[in-house]
């Protein structure tokens, strides 16, 4: 019996040491969070990220306000102006060069991708993606594959945003806010504030030994 009970107890001391050696598969974040570090007043946008093997499986869910109403365009294909609707955004930042790729997802099913290097400055934008999504009564999911040739070399750091409501109700909200203290008077919300932005690696997601595929839409940006 000693016997057995030492080999159950070696097995499970391997499995555990396997796991441990695993890529980290997926990273969970909830915006908690305005733009300017006020608590959101309802149950937050949750969003996810794991590895897609062709490229970065992004998983949003939360309420869904309808408001605005939907875009004008055909879901599952890109929205110009798509900031301006019900939106969820992710950002994705080399932050020694200020090159970035920023997701815009809608509950409605329409996508924007844009392609920047340095602050506001898109160089790409409307690129493809596959993303799909369903509305059930007050809530929605989508998901999306983000191809890795989308991503900057060197990804480093992430923010993630939210925005809903029209006129003096349009809200907001930010997975990484500014702090209350470094707000002024005045000033409106930008989320190309790239300074608040947090560490993010996709090795996490997809291993330490993962070697981001070359894109040609970066190259000859500094």
């Amino acid at each position: 019996m000693r016997v057995l009970l030492q080999l159950q107890l070696l097995t499970l001391v391997h499995i555990l040491l396997c796991c441990e050696s695993l890529p980290f598969r997926k990273m969970e974040f909830a915006i908690q969070h305005t733009w300017d570090s006020d608590l959101v007043d309802h149950d937050p946008i949750r969003i996810s990220f794991s590895d897609g093997k062709s490229g970065l499986k992004m998983e949003v869910s939360g309420p869904f306000f309808n408001d605005p109403a939907a875009p004008p365009g055909e879901p599952g294909i890109a929205f110009p102006g798509l900031w301006n609707y019900e939106v969820v955004e992710s950002f994705f930042l080399d932050s020694t060069k200020e090159n970035y790729l920023e997701v815009e997802l809608c509950p409605h099913g329409q996508h924007l991708i844009l392609l920047l290097s340095g602050v506001g400055s898109a160089f790409y934008q409307q690129l493809p993606i596959d993303f799909t999504t369903t509305i059930s009564g007050d809530r929605w999911i989508g998901q999306a594959l983000i191809p890795w040739t989308y991503f900057p070399p060197n990804v480093n750091k992430m923010n993630s945003y939210a925005i809903h409501g029209s006129g003096a109700a349009r809200t907001y909200e930010a997975l990484y806010p500014i702090p209350k203290a470094e707000i002024v008077e005045g000033q409106q919300p930008n989320f190309h504030r790239l300074e608040y932005f947090q560490n993010f690696r996709l090795q996490s997601i997809v291993g330490e030994d993962w070697v981001q595929p070359e894109s040609d839409l970066w190259k000859g940006k500094a």
